[in-house]
């Protein structure tokens, strides 16, 4: 079953779909269990209220979800979902720690962030092996 699925989704498919959860169950967290220390997002929450957020990271979630069972090129749009939730939280990080200083360890959950984005940036330029078409039956020796 794990062969089929990985045959059906691919590479892209399945980064697609684990990241897609990754950012579903990050926004739910943040409706479930808000931050206890929002001093790096308070750039953001000027901006709109915590839960506008979460549901910000719910709905990129699952554009990638919805986007990883479709072949490179019906997927793009899954790409720049995710980016689009993790930049403004990785700059409201950033600016926290310089130039407000509000955030001491503000840089680290800035780099945290952006180093989440990198691999999104890289599987978004991987080339797909072509899925087959229908499951060919196993081979009998």
């Amino acid at each position: 079953m794990t062969c089929r699925a990985a045959r059906k989704f691919g590479r892209r498919g399945a980064f697609l779909f684990s990241f897609g959860c990754l950012w579903t169950l990050y926004g739910f967290g943040q409706l479930m269990e808000p931050l206890p220390d929002t001093s790096g997002i308070q750039l953001l929450l000027h901006i709109r209220p915590l839960d506008w957020w979460a549901w910000g990271w719910i709905a990129c979630g699952i554009l990638a979800i919805v986007a990883s069972p479709l072949s490179q090129g019906r997927d793009w749009f899954a790409f720049p979902a995710l980016l689009l939730i993790v930049a403004p939280w990785m700059c409201s990080y950033l600016v926290s720690w310089w130039p407000l200083g509000d955030n001491p360890r503000g840089w680290v959950t800035a780099l945290i962030w952006a180093v989440a984005a990198v691999p999104v940036i890289v599987v978004a330029g991987w080339r797909e092996s072509p899925r087959p078409e229908r499951e060919e039956p196993p081979h009998d020796p």
